[in-house]
């Protein structure tokens, strides 16, 4: 029951409303219909005119009105099938009825997009169902509605902030789920987003000479974002920062820490390149602690 095949969604959902027959459901539809003309027929012309149809939505039966949000959602009306699941929520709460609904407003808005309204119907699910089969699925909608806003790299990136965190949360809570695996591919590439703001600061900063700023922001790299791809120009970087500032030493551990764990990249070239052309070479920093420490790191996540 992924994201990618909504179907699945709507099918298990008409599964659970299969004891409405259609005959009753149209019998029951009548009815309310019929008392709501009754009672148009009695009001007078101008404000005071009944929206019959508003009315029969908010007249109608739960079971009703969840089957009616489900044919929306199977025409593609995602806007009306979120309002149908959303008055079911509303005038019938903490009915089994009011608890299928909410999953599926939550599923729905994210279908059409409103993001906001999404989050807001899975984390009110997860507050109210916390142990139920469909808690791992909202938690699942709450990450990838931030996944879905996530912009490019030059922009603040707390939509990949709050992927990592919901995603990671998925899988503490739920490691067994279903969506675990792609929960840990959207984790990856949500810190991979952070790091490589990281990295876009720290080239700024590395371009207009300020290098403690620079190497605050690459060893941040290293230290919070060791298994991402960035790592690797990190290092780099560092070596570049250090080497520029004197610090020949801290810049051959650089090295020597880039070399350790990828020795084919082309990181690692270039920075043995620069040490070579003054006549040094990449040297074990181990006795300093960053550098042991980012070692570990960097193995542990490889």
């Amino acid at each position: 029951m992924g994201l990618g095949d909504p179907q699945n969604m709507i099918d298990t959902s008409r599964h659970f409303a299969g004891s409405i027959t259609k005959a009753a459901r149209l019998g029951l539809t009548a009815t309310v219909l019929g008392a709501a003309f009754g009672l148009a027929g009695c009001m007078s012309g101008g404000d005071n005119d009944v929206n019959v149809l508003a009315l029969a939505a908010e007249t109608d039966p739960p079971d009703v009105l969840y089957n009616q949000g489900l044919a929306n959602l199977e025409g593609g009306r995602l806007g009306e099938a979120s309002k149908k699941f959303e008055a079911i929520d509303r005038q019938h709460p903490y009915t089994e009825w009011a608890r299928k609904a909410l999953i599926m407003q939550a599923f729905a808005s994210y279908r059409g997009g409103d993001y906001d309204a999404a989050e807001t119907a899975a984390k009110r699910y997860i507050s109210l169902y916390p142990d139920s089969e469909d808690a791992p699925y909202a938690e699942y909608i709450i990450g990838l509605s931030h996944y879905r806003q996530i912009p490019d790299v030059t922009r603040d990136q707390k939509q990949a902030a709050y992927t990592a965190q919901a995603m990671r949360a998925l899988m503490e809570r739920f490691p067994d789920t279903m969506y675990a695996d792609d929960a840990r591919s959207k984790l990856r590439i949500a810190r991979d987003q952070l790091a490589g703001k990281e990295m876009l600061v720290g080239r700024y900063y590395l371009e207009r000479r300020d290098y403690l700023a620079a190497v605050n922001r690459f060893k941040n790299v290293v230290d919070v974002y060791p298994d991402t791809r960035q790592v690797e120009e990190a290092l780099a970087r560092l070596t570049e920062a250090y080497y520029a500032m004197g610090l020949t030493r801290e810049a051959q551990a650089s090295a020597s820490v880039l070399g350790q764990n990828f020795p084919d990249s082309p990181w690692y070239r270039d920075s043995y390149a620069l040490l070579q052309g003054h006549g040094l070479e990449p040297r074990d920093g181990s006795s300093d602690s960053w550098f042991a420490a980012a070692t570990k790191k960097i193995v542990g996540a490889s």
